[in-house]
């Protein structure tokens, strides 16, 4: 993705079904799970830099002795500070003698993520700001331990006022900041009623304190309480929480709409938001790992038992479609056959595009997530010409014409010429900042490889995996591929055009920012159409006011074909003032052809307006609101 925008957060959750003793004796180590966490984020670091926290929880703790810990960064490098940090605190405390690790209780009471349960986050920031205050885990404290809760996710909601108003309406008094603080409160006020419950019935059996807690944290219900809590929940996404009895949870949506992927074995349960990660951190094989089901909470009880039920009603699965184009890392199984395919699956729009001429065209691709796709064209466009050749040959054959002639001039010319055409040249983090300053920012994050492309003769075909705002090309891609003079270029989206906003995980709700939004507006009143701007709006309000599930968006893109939306694209996005007089074309993916390459996540509302929850109609409806009142933000 060309254009570098928020998105999906990576969270993980490690818990040791043995004594730190055993890890010692086996591993050598008594911070065998503690390592493992940082693996397992280091592994899915590319789904956040604004922040990374951990937390810990310790089982067995004397009382009087704290058993819960956290430690949170929002600084650079956030991830590698903390685990620096913490085993800075650690080494030291061995090299001062208060540490043994050969006899792991010293490790246990003397350092505080010498436990056995384990919770790391690391943030790509959509709301409540990039401070400390938004960085998970979120904490929840009390002097019961079963009232004790650390919480992160990976989620957004689109109902965080309503879920606010519903905790004034039982008497709280709500901080409205993120989503984050909605949910640990609602999760929070019905573990207070499920421990309540169970103290006020083991009253009356006058238990002893210390029977009365073991009791408590025994009978403790966690899919009970998410149950009850998750009541009004409207969004994508995945929830980890840590309880400080020592109980833990892993909850997914009931669309299935983030990912999240575990396994267990006599000695570990481990849960992370891609798979990969799992099978190269644990050494496993890819049917180790399961995918946790959509509303299904995974819960492990303190004495080391695992369940896996529902506790909320599933609906139809809409898991999203842009971590198989983009957020994952390529190098799970099904991901990289994924992208190839969605690559594979533009060799006919591309070779209609360059008019069959592969001799004088050259292929490369933007930016470094666009490459497993880029092969995927380069050897679907491969298999046809070897098709084309056989065919060839065998008639040549047949007819006694095979001759060197023939073969030098029709079977071994014309093939798909690769060259690494752009590179990153340096690291800019072009998504944070103001606008304005991103845009500045965004013309010196590529270079060009020059020479590999033949002035005036060649067409360019650059891959990306997919276009959001088109202000990367605008300002940067185009303008510095234009330096290569080529004959044409071709820019192939491995996603179709992104018309609608997404609530659930990608942090891009501003409709009046998608080039493909922008190119049918000005379609629209380039055709004599603009009246219907001013219908869809007010359609929309009154959609919102009824709590409807029309998206009237829609009504917008109707009177035009995709292949006219493109055109249309390409036109807006050429860079002014260039002396360079080319043709450029952008080609998308079609929507079909994103089902056949990716066939299990077929959550595409930001593609088709589909949305798979109430939630969504109302933002898309918001979304076009806010556009048409010129009021900039979020629209939920």
């Amino acid at each position: 993705m060309s254009d570098s925008i928020t998105h999906e957060c990576g969270v993980a959750l490690v818990r040791l079904l043995k004594p730190l003793a055993y890890y010692q004796q086996k591993y050598g180590t008594p911070l065998w799970g503690f390592t493992k966490l940082f693996l397992l984020m280091e592994k899915q670091h590319n789904r956040g830099q604004d922040g990374a926290g951990v937390a810990c929880v310790k089982l067995d703790v004397p009382a009087g002795e704290p058993f819960m810990f956290r430690e949170r960064n929002v600084k650079s490098n956030p991830l590698d500070r903390i685990f620096k940090e913490l085993l800075g605190q650690y080494n030291g405390k061995v090299s001062s003698g208060v540490i043994h690790p050969e006899f792991p209780e010293t490790v246990k009471k003397h350092f505080d993520f010498g436990g056995e349960l384990f919770l790391g986050h690391l943030r790509y920031g959509t709301s409540g700001g990039y401070n400390l205050s938004a960085c998970h885990p979120y904490f929840r404290r009390s002097p019961w331990a079963t009232r004790n809760l650390a919480l992160c996710g990976n989620f957004n909601l689109t109902n965080t006022a309503e879920l606010n108003q519903s905790l004034i309406a039982i008497g709280q008094h709500p901080v409205f900041a993120t989503d984050t603080q909605a949910i640990l409160e609602k999760i929070g006020f019905f573990l207070d009623e499920e421990h309540e419950d169970i103290y006020r019935y083991l009253r009356t059996r006058n238990l002893a304190g210390e029977e009365l807690s073991r009791r408590i944290s025994e009978d403790l219900d966690l899919t009970r309480v998410l149950t009850r809590a998750s009541q009004k929940w409207d969004g994508g996404y995945v929830l980890c929480g840590l309880v400080g009895n020592g109980d833990s949870f892993v909850a997914r949506d009931p669309s299935g709409i983030r990912p999240c992927f575990w396994f267990q074995n006599d000695e570990v349960v481990a849960f992370a938001s891609e798979r990969a990660p799992l099978m190269t951190v644990f050494d496993l094989a890819v049917e180790q790992v399961k995918e946790v089901q959509p509303g299904h909470a995974v819960v492990i009880k303190r004495r080391g038992t695992i369940t896996e039920q529902p506790f909320t009603p599933a609906l139809p699965k809409a898991a999203c479609s842009f971590e198989r184009i983009y957020f994952s890392r390529g190098n799970d199984v099904d991901i990289y056959r994924e992208r190839q395919a969605l690559g594979g699956k533009l060799a006919p729009q591309v070779l209609k595009s360059i008019g069959n001429n592969l001799e004088e065209t050259v292929f490369s691709f933007v930016p470094n997530t666009a490459e497993v796709a880029y092969y995927g064209l380069l050897s679907a466009l491969r298999n046809e010409r070897r098709h084309e050749v056989k065919a060839v040959i065998l008639a040549a054959s047949r007819e006694g014409r095979l001759t060197e002639d023939l073969l030098d001039e029709v079977i071994l010319r014309n093939w798909p010429r690769a060259e690494k055409v752009v590179s990153k040249d340096i690291k800019i983090r072009t998504f944070i900042g103001q606008e304005s300053m991103r845009n500045q920012l965004a013309s010196h994050v590529y270079d060009i490889t020059y020479g590999t492309v033949r002035p005036g003769v060649d067409s360019l075909v650059c891959v990306d995996d997919s276009i959001v705002r088109g202000t990367t090309l605008r300002r940067s891609i185009l303008r510095i591929l234009a330096r290569l003079n080529p004959k044409k270029i071709v820019i192939v989206s491995t996603a179709p055009q992104i018309r609608y906003p997404d609530c659930y995980g990608i942090d891009m709700s501003e409709i009046g920012k998608f080039v493909a939004f922008e190119a049918v507006v000005d379609l629209l009143k380039e055709t004599g159409r603009a009246e219907i701007l001013a219908e869809v709006y007010r359609a929309c309000r009154a959609e919102i006011a009824r709590g409807g599930r029309v998206n009237h968006v829609r009504r917008l893109y109707e009177p035009f074909s995709a292949e006219q939306i493109s055109a249309r694209i390409a036109r807006l996005v050429r860079p002014a003032g260039i002396e360079w007089k080319g043709e450029v074309e952008i080609i998308f993916q079609t929507i079909e052809n994103l089902h056949l390459a990716v066939p299990n996540h077929t959550g595409d509302w930001y593609f088709t307006g589909h949305y798979p929850t109430d939630g969504g109609f109302r933002v898309v409806n918001q979304a076009y609101v806010n556009y048409y009142e010129k009021n900039e933000g979020r629209s939920y």
